[in-house]
């Protein structure tokens, strides 16, 4: 199976999902990726040892088709399992965070289509028995299927990969001890606290955050209803919006467009910060109105670009020419 074309449009806050399994002797487990994230599915490869990369679960390296060498990472071992060998195992090619990786599975089953509504939040028990890799639960067909954080996993085993921030943001004549008030939805609790504490640390944004899309967006809502009721500026209460893409109950593309549809909230700047942000797929926020995409991890220029919607909004700095 090749990954060539994302036939979903944005914001109808639906997913489509490659549902794979690895088997541990008598019990099957079933997962799933976005297909958003997958550049194929192949046979596996030979494979030549990395001595750089000492995490157990990584098994080496086998070169791709576009000529790079990429790692390939042993799921069941990662997720702390004994995989066992029958059929020939699948290898599902990924990317996201402009990276490419190879994650060896048992095997594959298809393509499920489906609404984020349908996709719960994994329980603490879940997240601590899975290390934080699983991201949602959804139920297919009778099986229970783990969605796994993918960019979590290569995070762990590559730290230079884990969210980074200078700290040193541009000021601008008189905004020097302007706090600004950030909202910011994503599913990760690891990202979450991560954005948090920079952000805070940088002393330029107060962050108020939420797990999904759909509390995120009922916190704006609330925040219109008083700015109404008090008859003062949205952005007296909230300065911009960040937002991851994928995540339960109400994906990142659909939160956008809600607040770029909505005549009072389209003047809040709304930056997704995702690792779904390729050339590829960087068409389906724009689609929606994002002012800003950017990829995880650089949280740094994603910060420097919010600033700087939030500074040409209130008239401080001039909007650049195109």
């Amino acid at each position: 199976m090749s990954q060539t074309n994302i036939l979903l449009d944005a914001g109808t806050n639906e997913l489509e999902v490659v549902e794979f399994y690895l088997d541990e002797g008598d019990y099957r487990g079933y997962y799933g990726v976005n297909v958003a994230k997958v550049l194929e599915i192949i046979r596996l490869q030979p494979t030549t040892a990395m001595p750089q990369m000492r995490h157990p679960a990584v098994m080496g390296a086998f070169p791709h088709r576009d000529g790079r060498v990429v790692p390939m990472v042993d799921l069941a071992r990662y997720l702390g399992k004994s995989r066992v060998e029958g059929q020939e195992p699948k290898i599902i090619v990924t990317e996201f965070n402009q990276i490419i990786t190879g994650f060896l599975v048992s095997g594959v089953n298809r393509i499920h289509r489906l609404s984020w509504l349908e996709v719960e939040a994994p329980g603490n028990f879940l997240q601590h028995a899975s290390r934080n890799a699983v991201t949602g639960v959804v139920r297919l067909e009778g099986r229970v299927v783990f969605l796994l954080d993918m960019e979590a996993i290569v995070g762990e085993l590559d730290p230079a990969l884990a969210i980074r921030f200078q700290g040193n943001l541009p000021t601008v004549e008189g905004s020097e001890d302007a706090v600004y008030t950030v909202l910011h939805a994503d599913d990760s609790g690891n990202v979450r606290s991560l954005v948090k504490r920079l952000l805070e640390e940088s002393g330029r944004f107060r962050v108020v955050q939420y797990p999904n899309g759909e509390e995120a967006w009922d916190a704006i809502k609330k925040l219109r209803y008083e700015a109404e009721e008090k008859n003062i500026p949205i952005t007296n209460l909230v300065d911009a919006i960040i937002s991851d893409i994928e995540m339960p109950r109400l994906d990142g593309l659909t939160l956008c467009k809600n607040v770029k549809d909505d005549p009072i909230l389209k003047i809040l700047p709304v930056a997704l910060f995702s690792s779904l942000i390729t050339e590829r797929l960087e068409h389906k926020g724009d689609s929606v109105g994002a002012d800003a995409q950017f990829a995880k991890p650089d949280l740094q220029s994603l910060s420097e670009k919010v600033l700087e919607l939030i500074h040409i909004r209130d008239g401080k700095i001039a909007k650049p020419q195109a």
